[in-house]
């Protein structure tokens, strides 16, 4: 019976067990003050405590004669017990014996101090203005003189307008005033002056009188009508009355009416419409502010729009509030009701028992006195629950036992109200006042669901911990409360909900973002910040994305421990903001601290983000607008950083500023392709997330090699001018002359040409294919539609396709060049010692003719050997042999004697001989048997001449 009547679950609290917290009580929470409830009975005197004393002792008299072992302890030494829980001890007559045991002093300084008698109030209030229109605020400042009330300008103006028009009207009348002196043309001199002080005098009586009619008619001028103001009707009642006990004033009306609160805690609660009956405000006068001051006050008080809260106009009310004391609390033959003696009975159960935020439950006798006292002097059910949990939402905390409590209390009774409606007026009225403080609490526990903490004594973390998805133990019974209280089923009660989660959210939201709020609120330019605090920034940036990731993760193991009701899809309703307000951050923070380069903390800040979006979308939360886009919210950093890029690659590859002297263009050339790799590996991070960017890339590359070559050029334009001079075949009857003029220098192959050679060639086989392999990764991703202009790879093998062009020019007018060494003389010409050689001539004295030519081209195969590195000096040498053999073939195709062809062969011999064996000496050990192969020409000469043998 005893769980019965209190609502408690049984074997939730035990009668005999005592008390146990739920959490253990830690040093701060120690340190900490106690909070306890409000006890409102000790305020109604002596007569009330009496009266329940007496009905606690016949009820366990009563119980005691039917053998109930809780009575007894009650009854012990003359209900001493009682007498002190109700501190009756100084008002009841005591034994002579208690009396001289104790010391005087103790008679004097000690006791009972005397209670406050309980007052009542009665509060009159008038309705005096409405205004809709803020005044302008106190002080000089730029917006009071900016923003004016419209009104007030309306009336300014009206006033300077009549004002204009009365001066306009005096002034024409004073101009129309005219006197004119009356004196003699012959009269003396102080006749005249006479006459002129008259007339000065005439005048100014004139003057002055037209003023004083205009200033009189201007004064007395009526002010022009002003427009009819708006009209509003006040409805007023007090927090603890019904919702239909209002009272409808009108503004100006001098009527007055008489309100009686219900307590400090009461609230007068006023609703202004407009003569339309239109929703215009609402104002809440609390009662304890309107005590502070005792007697007339005449008040401005805000008027609010809500649910929005915004201030919209102001309301002066004239208010006096009087109390009176009840004399009737003090005499020994008041009537004190059952109700008033039970609520004395708990408070004195809940002082013995300590009573606070996380002791809520009586137990033992005194829990047993409780309920029999209910039982026995006929207090409701009801009645009794809705007290116990006023107590309790006193100190009520977001805890699961607290929670469990109130739900337990709560529960009859709406269950009651809702099937029988047989709850009077004051549980009725009880019932709705602690609705909307349950309502605060479990809003409390939505708002912070994160942040519960059973083992603190206010039910809320003192500190901030990641979030680890752990359900608190307050929030199953905080979604029961709500349930209780709301119909679940109505969309109201289910955006409701929604809202305080979102509120919950948008907490932790601002406590991250306040450790960012310095980067986006500073005005500090990017020049002035150094690298440390740069990094620092980018590095709490990070740890935003971070922390928004890990919460949003919670999130989701909060609902999928499926707690919450199917409506509330929490990783969804916080990733959505989440999301919106890292993205705002994100722009706002790169605004003010823009990346510089690709630095770790700005590619880490990238990754993050990338990151952050992907983990998203495979958790299958869905995209909201102005959520994180990665790629877009860094698209015009990735470009402006490849566009700078550019241009630096294409500045260092300027021949005064990357080409020093001639000996430095290998170094050059190598700074420059690390130049590339660096630009590559710094955009690493970049086109693996996002390969489009890799086109972009492409075209920088590209640029940047075709500016190397150019670069190379104009630093070898002298001797690569000198292979353009006399490239092309002359006639004979040309070559004689230029002979006998004297013209017969060769040409000597210059050591700079072969460098520029050994660069082409190394940028062709090492430095160019290591950039492509860079890229083949990244082209696979890339589809052709993606490019604009060009397909992927399609600009780098433009590159290398001009490279090896003018590599092969310049080879060929260097061939050439050094093939018209050997036609300078008769003696070393091929095609002479060829055509002059007689058939009967053997090929020993052919080998001794082609001795000299064999000298030459020994001396310029080493000469080249000097000059050229392995895989060059090899191509050169096999362009020249190609090109010798070219000279046989020419001949063979002009003449067909016999002679020719055995000419032809032994020269053929000579020349396969003379590089094969050179090349042989002077690179032996690297040749390949493919380098010593007889070239194109030489394969045609032999065929030639196996055919016609």
């Amino acid at each position: 019976m005893n769980n019965k009547i209190l609502g408690l679950k049984p074997g939730l609290m035990g009668p005999s067990v005592p008390y146990a917290p739920s959490m253990p009580e830690t040093v701060e929470d120690l340190e900490k003050p106690v909070r306890l409830p409000a006890f409102h009975t000790s305020e109604l005197g002596p007569w009330c405590a009496i009266i329940s004393y007496e009905a606690c002792v016949r009820l366990c008299l009563k119980n005691w004669s039917i053998g109930s072992p809780e009575a007894v302890s009650f009854l012990k030494n003359e209900c001493s017990l009682l007498r002190s829980a109700f501190c009756l001890e100084q008002y009841l007559l005591q034994p002579e014996e208690e009396l001289l045991s104790k010391k005087c002093s103790e008679l004097v300084v000690t006791g009972v101090p005397k209670k406050p008698q309980k007052t009542f109030g009665k509060l009159k209030v008038q309705v005096r203005k409405v205004k809709m229109v803020l005044d302008p605020p106190n002080g000089c400042t730029f917006s009071s003189i900016k923003k004016p009330p419209l009104m007030k300008l309306q009336k300014i103006n009206r006033r300077l307008s009549s004002t204009k028009s009365t001066i306009h009207s005096e002034w024409e009348a004073i101009r129309r005033v005219r006197v004119t002196p009356n004196f003699s043309t012959n009269g003396s001199l102080s006749h005249q002056s006479l006459a002129y002080l008259h007339f000065g005098t005439q005048y100014l009586k004139d003057i002055s009188g037209l003023l004083k009619v205009g200033i009189t008619s201007l004064h007395n001028s009526p002010t022009p009508p002003e427009a009819p103001e708006e009209t509003y009707v006040c409805s007023l009642r007090l927090k603890s009355s019904s919702d239909g006990d209002v009272t409808r004033m009108q503004p100006g009306s001098s009527e007055t009416h008489v309100f009686l609160p219900d307590g400090m805690r009461d609230d007068l609660l006023i609703e202004v419409t407009d003569s339309k009956g239109k929703y215009c405000g609402h104002v809440k006068a609390q009662i304890a502010d309107i005590t502070d001051d005792v007697g007339d006050k005449l008040r401005w008080w805000p008027i609010y729009h809500e649910p929005e809260h915004e201030l919209v106009g102001r309301i002066q009310l004239h208010m006096q509030y009087s109390t009176t004391t009840d004399e009737n609390n003090n005499v020994k033959c008041g009537i004190v009701a059952e109700t008033i003696a039970y609520d004395s009975v708990l408070e004195a159960a809940m002082k013995i028992q300590n009573f606070q935020q996380r002791k809520l439950l009586l137990h033992g006798s005194w829990k047993w006195l409780v309920t029999e006292f209910a039982s026995y002097y006929g207090v409701s059910d009801a009645y009794t629950k809705l007290r116990y949990l006023s107590y309790v939402m006193d100190v009520a905390t977001p805890t699961a036992d607290c929670l469990n409590v109130v739900y337990d209390l709560l529960s009859p009774v709406i269950k009651k109200g809702k099937m029988n409606g047989t709850l009077s007026v004051q549980e009725n009225r009880m019932l709705v006042s602690l609705s909307d403080e349950i309502e605060e609490t479990i809003a409390l526990v939505f708002e912070n669901y994160k942040s519960l903490d059973e083992h603190s004594s206010s039910g809320l973390t003192e500190s901030h911990k990641p979030s680890s998805g752990f359900i608190s133990p307050a929030l199953k019974p905080a979604l029961k409360l709500y349930t209780l209280l709301h119909d679940i089923k109505s969309p109201e009660s289910q955006l409701q909900l929604c809202k305080y989660f979102q509120t919950a959210v948008r907490k932790i939201l601002a406590r991250h973002l306040a450790e960012t709020n310095e980067f986006v609120s500073t005005t500090t330019e990017k020049s002035t910040v150094d690298q440390i605090a740069y990094s620092s920034a980018y590095q709490k940036m990070k740890s935003l994305c971070l922390n928004f990731r890990n919460e949003i993760a919670s999130d989701i193991k909060i609902n999928n421990q499926h707690v919450l009701p199917s409506f509330v899809d929490l990783p969804n309703l916080s990733s959505a903001l989440y999301s919106t307000e890292l993205c705002n951050r994100m722009r706002a923070f790169l605004v003010a601290c823009p990346p510089i380069s690709l630095s770790p903390p700005v590619t880490d800040l990238i990754i993050t983000t990338c990151d952050f979006q992907r983990d998203l979308d495979s958790w299958n939360i869905s995209f909201v607008k102005g959520g994180v886009d990665a790629k877009e919210m860094f698209h015009v950093y990735i470009t402006r950083r490849i566009h700078d890029k550019h241009l630096e690659l294409l500045e260092s590859c300027k021949l005064d500023k990357g080409v020093v002297a001639q000996n430095s263009t290998s170094v050059f050339v190598d700074d420059m392709y690390e130049k590339l790799k660096e630009t590559l590996s710094e955009f690493q991070v970049i086109v693996s997330r996002w390969p489009q960017y890799t086109l972009l890339l492409e075209k920088v590359i590209a640029d940047a090699e075709r500016v190397i070559m150019e670069t190379l050029e104009k630093q070898y334009s002298e001797n690569l001018s000198a292979l353009k001079e006399n490239t092309i075949p002359v006639k004979a009857v040309q070559y004689v002359q230029r002979i006998a003029k004297g013209n017969s220098l060769p040409y000597t192959f210059p050591e700079e040409l072969g460098s520029l050679f050994n660069l082409i060639k190394k940028m062709l086989d090492v430095l160019q294919p290591e950039i492509e392999r860079q890229f083949k990764s990244r082209h696979v991703c890339v589809s052709v539609s993606e490019s604009e202009n060009a397909a992927p790879g399609e600009l780098l093998s433009e590159v290398t396709v001009m490279l090896k062009t003018k590599f092969r020019n310049y080879q060929q007018s260097a061939i050439e060049k050094l093939a018209g060494n050997t036609r300078l003389q008769n003696g070393t010409n091929l095609k002479k010692v060829i055509q002059e050689a007689k058939e009967s001539v053997g090929e020993s004295e052919i080998r001794s003719r082609m001795q000299p030519l064999q000298d030459v081209l020994i001396k310029i195969i080493s000469d080249l050997h000097g000059f050229l590195d392995f895989n060059v000096f090899t191509l050169f040498c096999r362009a020249l042999w190609d090109r010798m053999g070219q000279d046989v073939l020419r001949v063979l195709e002009k003449r067909k004697e016999n002679w020719s062809y055995k000419a032809s062969r032994v020269a053929l011999l000579v020349l396969n001989e003379t590089f094969a064996s050179e090349m042989q000496s002077l690179v032996g050990y690297m040749l390949t048997d493919k380098d010593v192969e007889p070239p194109t020409s030489i394969k045609e000469v032999q065929s030639m001449l196996c055919k016609d043998s």
